[in-house]
């Protein structure tokens, strides 16, 4: 943990945005994502996870870990109330694949000649779910992707349960309306692909479906997020994931502009 972060600190009242700094920073961050996946959202743990009680995994040592901090807990891992975890393909390198390969092909996005983002393990505490923590999240990424000149973000996104017919309305939409282009699109990996195009366009409403899409869905979408082909269901954290790729240059200007002053990169420069 000794590498400087890679942007200061982005303050909102008594809440912060900033890359992990220490160790006991990312058990803070591997606590709360196992309150939320695990006692929470019904994750299934074994035995080493349920006596931890952190969601940890082997890509945790290679990935920065976005925080949100609200100081008025404290000034140490204490203070630790939303995370992200974010690797970049360097990172990958070193352990020999992204997370995400565990699900679907994702050739096309390693053949991207830019810099690439994996987003992943997404959740903040209960008394912390706004639009203004989501909002701070995303200005942390913006800077994040800024410094590191990353020109496309992907990941595995999830609809609660693995109900395929629960879903259906929720896939179906996301499959007719924001699938990726081919030439970037992840397809899930064979043994585990299911299709996403369940129900005949016309026959569910489909503006009930967007809105019934979890907070995190919606915010890619809003950024000109695309899905990938096909849903896999993951047991083990009861959730139904569909790949996701977004293009930074999607990302509003309101998360742009302030970094681009600062940088004076004009998001043309991104090798890397």
């Amino acid at each position: 943990m000794s590498e400087a972060p890679p942007f200061e600190e982005i303050r909102s009242s008594n809440l912060g945005v900033r890359v992990a700094t220490t160790e006991a920073e990312i058990v803070a961050a591997q606590a709360l994502r196992y309150r939320v996946f695990y006692e929470e959202m019904g994750a299934r743990a074994d035995a080493a996870t349920n006596a931890s009680r952190l969601d940890a995994d082997a890509y945790d040592a290679v990935a920065d870990h976005l925080l949100v901090v609200d100081h008025d807990r404290g000034e140490g891992p204490e203070s630790v109330v939303g995370t992200y975890r974010l690797i970049r393909r360097s990172a990958a390198q070193r352990i020999g694949r992204f997370y995400s390969e565990d699900e679907y092909d994702i050739a096309r996005i390693l053949a991207y000649k830019d810099g690439i983002l994996e987003l992943g393990r997404s959740c903040t505490d209960v008394a912390y779910r706004t639009r203004g923590t989501l909002q701070l999240l995303w200005r942390g990424i913006a800077a994040y992707v800024f410094n590191h000149k990353i020109g496309l973000m992907f990941g595995c996104a999830s609809l609660p349960g693995t109900d395929l017919e629960a879903n259906a309305a929720q896939l179906s939409y996301l499959a007719q309306n924001h699938q990726a282009p081919a030439e970037l699109c992840p397809r899930a990996v064979e043994s585990r692909y299911l299709p996403m195009d369940r129900l005949p366009a016309g026959s569910f409403d489909a503006k009930r479906a967007l809105m019934s899409l979890p907070p995190l869905i919606k915010g890619y979408l809003r950024l000109g997020g695309y899905v990938g082909d096909g849903a896999v269901l993951d047991h083990q954290f009861n959730t139904t994931d569909v790949a996701i790729v977004v293009m930074t240059q999607q990302i509003t200007d309101k998360y742009y502009k302030h970094y681009e002053r600062k940088s004076g990169w004009d998001g043309n420069d991104r090798a890397g």
